[in-house]
């Protein structure tokens, strides 16, 4: 503990917790210092000037981040015949029915994102109890309910996030690997902020976006200069 303790004060050297930095320099700073044995994770968290316990104030949504998130997703599809083809052709790692229902119901839950086709749909709600409460349940609004399984499947591999507003009005997503360019990461973090604020809620008064912070799985975090990555806040 004690260890982990020094590495972290040592990493917090020559950032000011205080201060906020343009996006090209947190980037730098924050994948200069993410020094674990493992290729660590880039996060971004935004506080919204929301509250997610209003349904009109909820905020959800996915982006393609334009350099992938350096991760490897397994991907379910629930489907058919041909659809259930064109989805194991596409990549998916695991392609089934009422099968693949059954599985899911036994606990076996072996994926990190969830496809389906919607004649699937009678099959997949009553899974909600298990996929809803995981962020696993598919939803047309996000494109993983749809007729066109193989491009859904190839856009969550290659890269596509989902993100959603917890209760206290704030967003999590990892947008990349320390060991991405430093323009990568800024481009990646710039997509999902983009993102973001255009799923800003019509209701929304005053600036929607209050506060983004950049860090790494390990690392220190610090705070981004909200201008340097989005232009403007609408105040309606």
């Amino acid at each position: 503990m004690s260890d982990k303790g020094k590495r972290l004060s040592s990493a917090y050297e020559g950032i000011d917790r205080d201060g906020f930095y343009s996006l090209g320099d947190g980037v730098k700073l924050i994948k200069a210092r993410a020094k674990a044995k493992f290729d660590e994770t880039i996060e971004v968290s935004m506080n919204l000037n929301v509250d997610p316990r209003h349904a009109d104030q909820m905020v959800r949504g996915v982006v393609s981040l334009p350099h992938g998130t350096g991760k490897s997703v397994r991907v379910a599809v629930f489907a058919k015949g041909d659809k259930a083809k064109e989805a194991a052709e596409a990549g998916a790692d695991i392609v089934g029915a009422d099968d693949l229902a059954e599985k899911v119901q036994a606990g076996t839950i072996e994926f990190d994102r969830c496809i389906a086709t919607p004649d699937m749909m009678a099959v997949v709600g009553k899974l909600g109890r298990i996929l809803g409460p995981r962020g696993l349940m598919p939803n047309p609004k996000l494109g993983s309910v749809t007729q066109d399984v193989a491009t859904a499947v190839r856009n969550t591999k290659g890269g596509q996030v989902e993100f959603r507003v917890e209760k206290a009005g704030i967003i999590h997503a990892g947008v990349g690997k320390a060991s991405f360019t430093e323009a990568a990461i800024a481009a990646n973090v710039k997509a999902l902020v983009d993102a973001v604020n255009r799923a800003k809620p019509s209701g929304v008064k005053g600036s929607y976006i209050k506060k983004i912070s950049l860090s790494s799985t390990m690392g220190p975090g610090l705070k981004l200069e909200i201008g340097s990555i989005v232009q403007t806040q609408g105040s309606a």
